[in-house]
């Protein structure tokens, strides 16, 4: 962890004829009269450069992004040092065309909300100097944000969500169970123990090599991994879900990308093809991939709900459950988890694919709802830091708050088994 200062130059910091530059291309208007708050949210934590404009009635007054996506692909890759570089070539821009968009001027701002972890140290670096040079040059409040709790609330943007909520948060660097207590309060049920299921897409992608793909050859591993399983069979391979007998809410995906690793090498010696080729089989093997980490998700889920709703900790007649993140666009994964819902009496709520990837617009929703509730706002951001792998502080181990007794119930079983005979006949 870094602490950043005065004396932190080796990071991105703009000089000061850029920041002119940067206000010279704004038309302060006179005469405007904001009736609500208003709140500049910056988003640097990984591969997108992103700002957004939002006031507390969740109008999206103006929103700007730039993806790496593109350049990322060619090297197979998030390489940080490159995503560090395009983020100190964009920011500038992007932050300019947000509040261009929102024809509103920095002074107007009621404060700046920016991602300060968790994610990339060098991309959290950009964001976090830029938007101290704004909050200084301008003296006004700053809202540091913490990644997964502006994926968990910005539902609140889209639908009118009352606070408790179980929520689902799946990308390629986050996998957790959370309740959703309040602003800045939430209870942790489970996570992954080792890596994210995004990150365990992209790299079966990658082994597939599917970026060769002449129809995948501009997708992400991921959407390239949904893209090709609607072609291939499942059933031609067969693939256990993670942690059958482990008795909590947490996930495992290392496990599961091991064997199918060694499933491919397998397939390439009895085709008689070098590593590097596409397989005859890559579309079954993408969607026997997919459909065991569906299965793995929401059984893992359907834990989580089972336990809430037996302890009181969500509205008996009226749970829900909000998925986000970038694995949360899936819709297979997506019409698992619905199954899981319906069979359980649960809302699935679900924001708008481009709120679910990293944006701009649900950092500066977070900051509203921070100012809303008083919590986190700095008006002297003297030794703030960014926090690449933080642990959050917020979230209270479920193991600590139910005294380590097992997360299995009796009625689990029964239900889960009725529950992966419904995903067999419908998801295909």
């Amino acid at each position: 962890m870094l602490i950043l200062n005065k004396t932190a130059g080796v990071f991105f910091k703009p000089s000061r004829r850029k920041i002119y530059e940067f206000l010279g291309g704004f038309h302060f208007h006179t005469g405007k009269l904001f009736l609500h708050k208003l709140v500049l949210g910056i988003e640097t934590s990984c591969d997108d450069t992103a700002a957004a404009v939002v006031d507390e009635a969740g109008n999206v007054l103006g929103e700007a992004i730039h993806s790496q996506t593109e350049v990322h692909l060619k090297t197979g890759g998030i390489i940080p040092p490159v995503a560090q570089q395009l983020h100190r070539e964009n920011i500038q821009r992007i932050v300019q065309e947000a509040l261009s968009a929102s024809d509103v001027s920095p002074s107007e701002l009621s404060a700046i909300a920016t991602t300060v972890k968790p994610g990339l140290a060098l991309s959290l670096g950009v964001g976090l100097s830029f938007s101290l040079q704004l909050v200084d040059q301008f003296k006004k409040p700053f809202i540091p944000i913490h990644h997964m709790e502006a994926h968990a609330l910005t539902i609140r943007l889209t639908n009118k969500v009352e606070f408790p909520f179980l929520v689902l948060l799946i990308s390629g660097g986050h996998c957790l169970l959370a309740l959703v207590r309040g602003v800045s309060d939430f209870l942790l049920l489970g996570k992954s123990l080792d890596i994210a299921p995004g990150d365990m897409l992209d790299k079966v992608a990658r082994r597939l090599c599917l970026i060769k793909h002449p129809e995948c050859s501009t997708m992400s591993g991921g959407k390239a991994i949904e893209h090709l399983a609607k072609q291939g069979n499942r059933l031609h391979f067969d693939f256990q879900p993670p942690m059958q007998r482990a008795k909590n809410c947490d996930f495992s995906f290392s496990g599961l990308q091991h064997v199918i690793d060694k499933m491919i090498m397998q397939k390439e010696k009895e085709e008689g093809i070098e590593q590097g080729q596409i397989l005859s089989s890559a579309a079954d093997i993408a969607a026997a991939v997919q459909h065991t980490v569906a299965c793995h998700v929401a059984k893992r889920t359907h834990r989580a709900i089972l336990f809430c709703k037996q302890r009181g900790l969500l509205h008996q007649s009226n749970a829900v459950l909000v998925v986000s993140g970038g694995v949360a666009s899936n819709l297979y994964i997506r019409k698992a988890l619905e199954i899981v819902t319906n069979a359980t009496q649960c809302t699935l709520l679900c924001p708008p694919p481009r709120l679910c990837t990293d944006n701009g617009v649900m950092i500066a929703w977070n900051g509203v709802e921070r100012l809303r509730a008083g919590l986190g706002i700095l008006h002297n951001t003297e030794g703030i830091r960014y926090e690449p792998k933080y642990v959050v502080p917020f979230i209270i181990s479920v193991q600590l708050y139910h005294k380590n007794q097992s997360l299995n119930f009796a009625f689990t079983v029964k239900v889960f088994i009725d529950i992966l005979v419904v995903l067999e006949e419908r998801l295909y």
